[in-house]
């Protein structure tokens, strides 16, 4: 890989909480509300955003919400879906994504009642305001007994899907797992691609938030955490891996590997939140980064950082 290739990329997508601004506040001001854990997509010069929306106790992430804006910053609600529209007990983070054919869809991150097992459904409509109306569809049903999925990044490249998720036994520390797929809907797992390092501050868990891709090398930006105590409280890494072409054509991604030992993005507020980083590439060159991070007073907003190569 070319190492200052790989340090300005680095260097374009990292946050900076102080150059951040509020895109959407927590839904109540009491403590453990939050608005965050964002997907967003850049259509036709609109940003459309999903996102999920916490009240503490046992509401937890009570929906997950699509919205849209003209400008990037300023959005409006589409629709607010209820966790009950899954039959879930929380909702976590969505991965809104557009097909080649046109078609929307959003994976839904769904916690089982009474259990540490989480599943993803996915909608798909003709537009994005149709899929508050879509089925659920199970496409990543983990294990109910041992092995809980969540949280997906989901990325076309070529011919084909990619998805990296949050996964973990429902006694065990977080990884990132990887996993292909010709239609986005039955998925190949190909194994896990970023661990925890040991003695670090990501030693309990890793979560890959985004994946950007410049010619030979894979960006991940990832969520990470020291221990069981900072679940809600993780702050953003980095991992660097190789992207190749397999015997068909097609792009192929590796293993992921860690990189420094800190975090590289973290708030100023609270326990220092800064997580579920979303990446939008502008048409006109640069970008703008979507975030969920801690404001104080146990609240976390939903941040965005427009970032200019």
């Amino acid at each position: 890989m070319n190492e200052p290739k790989v340090e300005d990329l680095v260097a374009r997508i990292v946050p900076r909480f102080d150059r951040s601004v509020r895109a959407i506040g927590p839904p109540t001001d009491e403590p453990g509300a939050w608005s965050g854990a964002p997907s967003a997509l850049l259509v036709d010069g609109v940003t459309w955003m999903a996102y999920r929306a916490r009240r503490p106790g046992a509401a937890r992430g009570y929906a997950n919400v699509l919205a849209r804006s003209e400008n990037g910053t300023t959005f409006e609600t589409v629709f607010e879906l209820d966790k009950k529209h899954f039959g879930a007990m929380s909702l976590e983070r969505p991965a809104l994504v557009l097909t080649p054919e046109g078609r929307w869809r959003m994976y839904v991150s769904c916690a089982t009642v009474n259990s540490k097992h989480w599943w993803v459904d996915m909608l798909e409509a003709g537009t994005p305001e149709g899929l508050v109306t879509a089925e659920p569809r199970t496409v990543l049903p983990g294990d109910p007994a041992s092995l809980a999925v969540k949280d997906p990044v989901v990325l076309r490249l070529g011919g084909r899907w990619h998805l990296w998720a949050s996964c973990h036994p429902l006694d065990d520390r977080m990884t990132t797992d990887y996993a292909i797929s010709d239609d986005g809907i039955e998925w190949e797992w190909q194994g896990t691609v970023l661990r925890g390092r040991s003695g670090k501050w990501d030693a309990r868990g890793v979560r890959a938030t985004s994946v950007v891709i410049e010619d030979d090398v894979a960006v991940g930006l990832y969520d990470g955490r020291a221990s069981a105590e900072e679940n809600w409280e993780e702050r953003t890494g980095v991992a660097i891996a190789p992207v190749g072409r397999d015997s068909q054509g097609q792009v192929t991604i590796g293993r992921f590997s860690a990189t420094g030992d800190a975090p590289v993005a973290e708030s100023p507020h609270g326990e220092g939140a800064l997580r579920y980083v979303s990446v939008v590439e502008l048409p006109s060159g640069g970008r703008r980064l979507y975030y969920e991070a801690a404001v104080g007073a146990g609240s976390h907003d939903l941040r965005m950082e427009s970032r200019r190569d």
